[in-house]
């Protein structure tokens, strides 16, 4: 389950730094759209992505969520992708996120595969600031 100040800084408009490992082991991080529901964080992506390979090789990944107001101020999480969710229910989910970020609907013409919904359960979780 999620910490209460987690999801609500992963519910809010801010951005999320989302770590995951490559084949030879390095870290790779993004600057990423975040959401939260009561028990993962929700990154939203595409199956080509090299962040997706990464996931479905190993699932480890650590989700830095930045306070937009405050950048002293963030949640960081270490856990895993124990789930995805694609099909209908991603492509609405990266139209919410886009939403959420842009005021608009996510562009159709950006879409290269299948949207997919990486859902991450805490292992660790806290809050800073």
């Amino acid at each position: 389950m999620l910490d209460n100040d987690v999801k609500a800084l992963a519910q809010a408009k801010n951005f999320a730094a989302l770590t995951t490992l490559l084949p030879d082991g390095q870290p790779m991080t993004h600057v990423m759209w975040v959401d939260a529901d009561e028990e993962a964080l929700l990154i939203n992506t595409e199956v080509h992505r090299q962040k997706f390979k990464n996931v479905s090789r190993d699932p480890r990944v650590t989700v830095t969520v930045i306070d937009a107001t405050n950048p002293y101020r963030y949640a960081e999480v270490r856990g895993r992708v124990v789930g995805t969710v694609g099909g209908k229910e991603a492509r609405d989910h990266i139209d919410k996120l886009a939403g959420k970020y842009t005021g608009q609907p996510y562009d159709p013409s950006a879409i290269t595969s299948e949207r997919v919904i990486l859902r991450i359960a805490p292992e660790r979780q806290r809050v800073n600031g």
